[in-house]
């Protein structure tokens, strides 16, 4: 039986073979430090982690280069925007359907450093009312930060909403888009935010180690680095260079985990970030319209007309999610994500925290609709009694 993979929102599975044809190349072939030396291997090394930054921003959108950071992941890169803003005294908005990349550096903030926060609430499909994030500003209100998408429901957040009553107040927008970048088209000069934050190993189809942080250009002089470090620039000094993307990149970066994210990028660019979410918008409905007639699954999310990506969780009656995941995997190769997913507050909106979370599903640019198909099937013969 040959295995089914709809565990994306984790980490994209397959990747192309282009990423690990570049990530082995770089590992038996070159294996140098990017920004380290002159030879040859060097150079050539260095010319690719510049064609990775490049591609990223032209995905994105970017103004430059330049303003796109290499993260380990888009915790790392969310941790690098929080912990460098954020000051005692400052007031953040964001809301409940965050992920634990979010809330916990937020809390830690808050519990050590006087960062004051405030968490709006959630509808049971895990949309935030923007409204309400603009009802919750106060004088000090430092950030908002607020995901693109929900790693549990899908549900799309209304960004440009949201970025606009923020910067007509002063507020800095700060977004979490590791379940959207290489799934949907982000065109950051329509977008009125100020950091994003990428996971390269989803959407993006890098390896897992790789991540990003784009700061739009004057926000890095608000941003502090809180590592130093060699960087292969400026080494005459003994103070972080202050050039971007330097300032925020001490030590060595991940070279084979970025050669495998650039080849991710060029594979995105050659198939069209516009056909891809196609494809998966059409996987998405096809998914939620074969679960959808199952007498004992419950859908958690939007409904198919709204702004969604290719999430979907479901709660199964009188079935444990682990349980129903745990059958998918051993009797039919079916792999897939229960529990809570690092984002509790969307459980509890949606009722599903007290049994154990979800059961979710999720797409990727390899995905087929054979397979959701038979994931349906499946899921319909464990359930049926």
């Amino acid at each position: 039986m040959p295995r089914i993979y709809l565990d994306n929102a984790a980490t994209s599975f397959p990747k192309p073979e282009s990423v690990y044809d570049a990530i082995d190349h770089y590992n038996r072939t070159l294996g140098a430090a990017a920004g380290r030396g002159g030879h040859r291997a060097a150079v050539e090394v260095d010319s690719v982690l510049r064609r990775c930054r490049k591609r990223a921003a032209a995905l994105l959108g970017a103004e430059a280069p330049e303003q796109i950071i290499f993260a380990f992941n888009a915790t790392d890169a969310l941790n690098i925007a929080l912990h460098g803003l954020l000051l005692p005294g400052d007031h953040v908005i964001t809301t409940a359907a965050e992920h634990n990349s979010v809330l916990r550096p937020l809390t830690a903030l808050a519990d050590q450093g006087g960062v004051e926060l405030t968490v709006v609430a959630v509808d049971a499909t895990g949309r935030v009312d923007p409204t309400e994030m603009r009802d919750a500003q106060r004088p000090n209100t430092r950030l908002v930060a607020v995901q693109h998408a929900s790693n549990v429901s899908g549900a799309i957040q209304p960004i440009v909403d949201i970025g606009t009553d923020a910067h007509d107040a002063g507020i800095l927008v700060l977004v979490d888009a590791a379940q959207t970048a290489g799934h949907l088209p982000i065109d950051l000069a329509e977008w009125p935010v100020d950091l994003v934050a990428c996971a390269g190993h989803k959407g993006l189809l890098g390896p897992l180690g790789t991540g990003l942080l784009y700061v739009r250009p004057g926000i890095e002089d608000q941003l502090r680095g809180f590592r130093q470090g060699g960087t292969g620039s400026f080494s005459d000094q003994d103070r972080q260079p202050t050039t971007m993307p330097d300032r925020f990149e001490a030590g060595n970066p991940n070279a084979p985990g970025l050669f495998g994210l650039e080849a991710g990028l060029a594979w995105l660019e050659d198939q069209g970030i516009e056909t891809i979410a196609a494809a998966e918008k059409a996987l998405t409905e096809r998914l939620v319209s074969g679960l959808a007639p199952l007498a004992n699954i419950s859908i958690i999310g939007p409904p198919l007309e709204s702004p969604r990506v290719g999430v979907v969780s479901i709660v199964a009656a009188e079935m444990e999610p682990h349980v129903l995941a745990t059958v998918l995997d051993e009797s039919f190769e079916i792999q897939v994500r229960a529990g809570l997913h690092c984002a509790p507050g969307v459980h509890h909106a949606a009722g599903s925290f007290d049994n154990g979370g979800t059961v979710r599903l999720s797409v990727g640019p390899f995905t087929t609709s054979t397979e959701i198909d038979t994931a349906c099937e499946a899921i319909a013969a464990i359930t049926a009694n």
